[in-house]
């Protein structure tokens, strides 16, 4: 995740050196200290919120449990991965869904922070999820924000309630008297914005939380402000109580301060994060997960949702077949490659694995987009034939694939060859698994 790669790359330096000691001392400590609190203030995390996070992190690492201990740089980084969790809000937060239908979900927050697109993308959630939401247009001020949400909501699947330029509180009564008639379990209220925070905007949004009474109040804030993201986040919370944030734009160069610093200083959860411009690329908020993520120990668990989600089952299992018969084709590559490719970037994937986090950092080590669009255009450029059959691809066939793919026959032939060596062993592994299937079968235990 874009977000927080300088802040991951510091931390993780850190505890390199860290491990490289077979015993720390408190003077370790402390040096170890030093660079988490630049790293963090780097990352523009509000000052009070480093210096409580510090102090936490010092008291419990020159313990004699660490300072004593075998593996003292495990010990140390697993005290900053708890308190880290901790920093992030603990334990997930979730919507709190009313026992009596529909849920009022209202977005509130500042004009620009993405309410509007995020009203779309979390219908869509809900209803990937089994939900059936409404969305509401409450925002008549901005030019063409009707529209906005209609084209959204057209997109995602999810109708859309609206009465032109109307009263706000008037349309978000309606919204709901409207889920009601129509059997809609969740209503998502799209409030409208302003430039800055005024008294008139806070007003109308306390009218329309009056008249509706939200189950949730979650306010959008824009990770790329910083620490003004904190500041709004504070003003919205004590005029109008908030019971989240969704923080967009996680996927931006920001430099994370906004993240780790609005629940120590507000006192609520991140419930959402929205990461990417496409309609699905919002996903739950898993402290535990974003603080594995950070210290380049992966998150495992959040990239088998994404793969559950987007993969499709019944190609899974033909695919199983066609692999312990060995007859795994281009075809099935170029398959495979676009199914990856649903999940999100390729460094945003990577970032979800174990130690892999900092893999682009590494020197000559390339994580580029194009490398696996080349890959799609190559094996596009193939026959039918050619891409069942590989080994019938000559000299003048490499020719006119790297022509018609814009690609050079050097990156044809590095593509068949990468694609032979995966064949192969699967093939060896196909007849490893048939030999010990045979074997096993004779074991007087398994007959």
């Amino acid at each position: 995740m874009a977000l927080f790669e300088g802040l991951a790359s510091k931390l993780q330096e850190t505890f390199r050196r860290l491990r490289g000691k077979g015993k720390l001392t408190e003077a370790d400590v402390n040096e170890a200290m030093r660079e988490i609190r630049l790293a963090l203030l780097e990352a523009d995390v509000n000052f009070k919120v480093v210096k409580d996070f510090v102090a936490r992190v010092k008291e419990r690492a020159v313990g004699q449990e660490v300072l004593a201990s075998l593996t003292p740089g495990q010990a140390v980084v697993k005290i900053v991965n708890d308190e880290l969790t901790a920093l992030l809000g603990g334990q997930t937060a979730r919507i709190n869904f009313a026992g009596r239908p529909p849920t009022v979900i209202m977005l509130i927050g500042l004009q620009g922070s993405g309410k509007t697109t995020t009203a779309g993308k979390l219908a869509n959630l809900l209803r990937k999820q089994g939900r059936r939401p409404l969305l509401v247009a409450a925002d008549v001020y901005r030019p063409a924000a009707i529209k906005q949400l209609e084209v959204v909501g057209a997109q995602v699947g999810v109708p859309v309630f609206q009465l032109g330029q109307a009263d706000p509180v008037a349309i978000a009564r309606g919204g709901v008297d409207k889920a009601l008639v129509d059997g809609r379990d969740v209503v998502i209220i799209d409030t409208a914005g302003r430039l800055h925070i005024d008294d008139e905007l806070m007003a109308e949004l306390e009218r329309i939380k009056a008249a509706v009474k939200p189950h949730e109040i979650l306010l959008v804030v824009d990770a790329m402000t910083g620490q003004d993201a904190v500041n709004v986040a504070e003003t919205f919370n004590a005029r109008i109580g908030i019971d989240g944030v969704v923080m967009t734009k996680l996927d931006g160069d920001a430099r994370g301060g906004a993240a780790l610093s609005v629940r120590a200083v507000t006192g609520k959860p991140i419930k959402f994060a929205a990461t990417g411009e496409k309609l699905d690329a919002i996903e739950q908020f898993h402290p535990d997960r974003m603080a594995s993520r950070i210290l380049g120990m992966g998150d495992v668990l959040t990239l088998i949702e994404k793969a559950q989600s987007e993969f499709d089952a019944e190609k899974a299992k033909e695919l199983e077949k066609r692999l312990r018969r060995a007859e795994f084709t281009l075809d099935d590559f170029l398959a495979q490659l676009k199914e990856m490719r649903k999940l999100g970037p390729l460094d945003q994937l990577l970032g979800m694995m174990p130690g892999m986090g900092n893999l682009k950092q590494l020197q000559g080590m390339r994580i580029d987009e194009k490398d696996l669009s080349h890959v799609e255009a190559i094996i596009c450029s193939m026959t039918p034939a050619e891409r069942r059959h590989p080994a019938i691809i000559d000299g003048s066939r490499r020719k006119r694939i790297a022509k018609g793919s814009g690609t050079s026959v050097q990156d044809v032939n590095r593509l068949l060859k990468q694609f032979h060596e995966t064949q192969r062993l699967i093939k060896q592994l196909s007849g490893i698994e048939r030999g010990l299937g045979k074997g096993l079968g004779k074991l007087p235990f398994l007959k």
